[in-house]
């Protein structure tokens, strides 16, 4: 299937027929997008029924974790470009060496983070002012989740090395594979249920291993059964070609998650509560982003299979109609959260402050939707030219020189309310927007060859 969808991409300048390969391949990225945020999501929902502490703990563990993870998708993107070019190309032997060379030094990288993490992750939570409560169940989570990292990056790296050859759909049935399991046993270990021992948020953190082990099995057992992996020696220059690509990527994940521990910081010096209402609307929030998310992955696969081919009129293609499709769903996400904003939060919590301060979070993120379908897919199409450094750049003033900077002279220095603080974002984004859009559109895809 995907190498049919490649060469009906590389045959056709038809807008309809780009269009549908748009769709073909970002469809399955925004359903994976959307299942993977579905494992964090039911956590914080099962989570929910434990109090606010736990809300607040679990919240806490997979912001490290995702912060943890920056790295490796700095590898899994360089991955995806660099696999997409080559493949565009028809070298598809080059592709399977990149694909294992990216593996080996993956599980170096997994091995180094997963022993840190599972040893210092639980004080990071309180260095970030988690209260005594939250900090020992934030603890016991984290640990686990990092000891059994492996199945996280493991998943991620080789669903960076099938969207680079056009196969968006297997990592798809992968992430579909782990919500079911992870519902499966998340409740009755978090409740006691079954049989199973009530263990809480420790609960949690097991049946995103479990799951997370099965959906890893499944995906590496379909990349050796499809051949996008060959095993040679090690490949430098290879690697050399991914981190290239890859390294600004890592930097911009870190610029963004850090950017989000201190941004979160302030959120928490709001109370308990204030800090539960966010993290309910940010996983509320995460939906929306799945749309945009596919389209950008989408653009920059497209992108670079087309510069791999030396067709640059479809690339330009390609962009437009992942940037069309993506500003459409993004807008309907928006209408919703501006409409709905009581009864979405309701869903996680019938506490009457989290819904209320929920809700207005929600509301304030639904004029950010369109700024963000504009930002995902620019600076998913300029990955795909490996102009990954601005893309860097840019994240890197926006969350610190915007949102951080904005955030701690609006919560510190002026004691302004907690919606303040949370309007800075909205800055943040419309910034993006149009960075990523005028870098874009003076970018020179000729010199866009990796």
């Amino acid at each position: 299937m995907p190498h049919t969808l490649t060469k009906m991409f590389l045959k056709s300048n038809k807008p309809v027929s780009i269009r549908r390969n748009v769709v073909n391949l970002s469809l399955p990225v925004l359903l994976s997008s959307l299942f993977q945020r579905l494992v964090s999501i039911v956590d914080v929902f099962l989570t929910g029924g434990l109090g606010a502490s736990a809300i607040a703990a679990t919240g806490l563990g997979q912001l490290l974790m995702t912060t943890t993870m920056t790295v490796f998708w700095g590898l899994s993107t360089g991955t995806t470009v660099v696999i997409s070019h080559l493949w565009g190309a028809g070298r598809r032997e080059d592709a399977g060496r990149t694909a294992y060379t990216a593996c080996l030094f993956g599980l170096v990288m997994t091995a180094v983070c997963a022993l840190a993490g599972s040893f210092w992750g639980g004080d990071i939570a309180g260095l970030m002012g988690a209260g005594p409560d939250v900090q020992e169940l934030a603890a016991e989570y984290i640990r686990l989740v990092f000891l059994w990292m492996i199945w996280t990056t493991g998943l991620n790296l080789i669903s960076g090395i099938m969207h680079g050859v056009g196969d968006t759909r297997t990592p798809m049935k992968a992430i579909i594979l782990v919500n079911i399991l992870h519902v499966l046993i998340a409740w009755p270990l978090i409740y006691g249920r079954f049989g199973a021992p009530a263990l809480g948020v420790k609960g949690a953190a097991i049946a995103i291993n479990s799951s997370e082990f099965v959906g890893f099995t499944y995906l590496f057992v379909q990349a050796m059964r499809k051949k996008y992996i060959s095993f040679h020696q090690p490949d430098f220059s290879l690697f050399r070609r991914i981190w290239n690509v890859g390294w600004p990527v890592a930097l911009e994940r870190v610029a963004q998650q850090s950017g989000q521990l201190f941004y979160s910081s302030f959120i928490i010096a709001y109370g308990t509560t204030a800090y539960a209402a966010h993290q309910i609307g940010l996983s509320i929030e995460s939906l929306s982003f799945m749309p945009g998310a596919g389209m950008g992955i989408a653009a920059a696969t497209l992108m670079g299979q087309s510069l791999g081919a030396g067709k640059l009129q479809r690339a330009r293609m390609s962009h437009k109609e992942a940037l069309r499709l993506a500003v459409a769903l993004m807008g309907v996400m928006a209408i919703l959260f501006f409409t709905a904003p009581d009864f979405l939060i309701g869903l996680f919590s019938q506490d009457p402050e989290v819904i209320e301060k929920g809700s207005m979070f929600l509301r304030l993120v639904a004029f950010a939707q369109v700024p963000l379908a504009i930002s995902f897919v620019y600076a998913g199409s300029l990955r795909g030219t490996g102009d990954t450094f601005y893309v860097f750049v840019v994240t890197f003033v926006a969350m610190w020189g915007i949102r951080v900077s904005l955030s701690w002279v609006a919560s510190s220095w002026l004691h302004l309310s907690l919606y303040m603080v949370w309007g800075a974002f909205l800055i943040d984004w419309y910034f993006r927007g149009a960075a990523f859009a005028w870098r874009y559109h003076r970018r020179d895809l000729h010199e866009a060859v990796l």
